[in-house]
């Protein structure tokens, strides 16, 4: 039982795998880089099949490449004002102006028409704006909420 396994001739007596290369740091990738000898070898054992594992293409940008900044124009039609920090599209429409508009003239529902909630709009102009609560409220939440969107569902822009 203390016997050890026959060793090939080129390689001295000891552990290791069979066929591999006794000086590893020698040129040859000790895990299975280089050209191997046995049952692996068209592939190597360790060799990648091609359509296998992780793809080795894009990833990260190449050195001194800048990735586009939120809010910049990305060439995309759909999101024209580039994208949020989540990956929604920004709107041509800012939420800045459409608080204002909530804020001065909230009874008539301008606000809601400008980013073009046209419902909500005819309701806000038919009370009145809820007597001028509903358009005071919803004008504060236009200037500080973070998740409005238009019509088409893209988040206003403007900080």
């Amino acid at each position: 039982m203390s016997e050890q396994p026959p060793q090939p001739p080129n390689q001295p007596p000891g552990y290791g795998y069979p066929n591999a290369n006794p000086n590893p740091g020698q040129g040859q990738n000790p895990y299975g880089g280089g050209q191997q000898q046995g049952p692996y070898s068209q592939q190597g054992p360790y060799q990648q099949q091609p359509g296998y594992g992780y793809p080795q293409g894009g990833g990260y940008p190449p050195p001194g490449a800048v990735p586009p900044q939120p809010g910049m124009y990305t060439g995309d039609p759909n999101a024209p004002y580039g994208y949020d920090p989540y990956g929604r599209p920004y709107s041509d429409k800012s939420k800045v102006v459409a608080g204002v508009l909530q804020l001065t003239l909230g009874t008539l529902g301008i606000g809601r028409f400008y980013i073009g909630h046209a419902g909500v709009g005819v309701a806000q102009l038919l009370t009145c704006g809820g007597f001028g609560i509903w358009a005071l409220i919803d004008g504060i939440i236009l200037l500080t909420g973070s998740n409005n969107t238009d019509s088409q569902g893209r988040v206003l822009r403007g900080g």
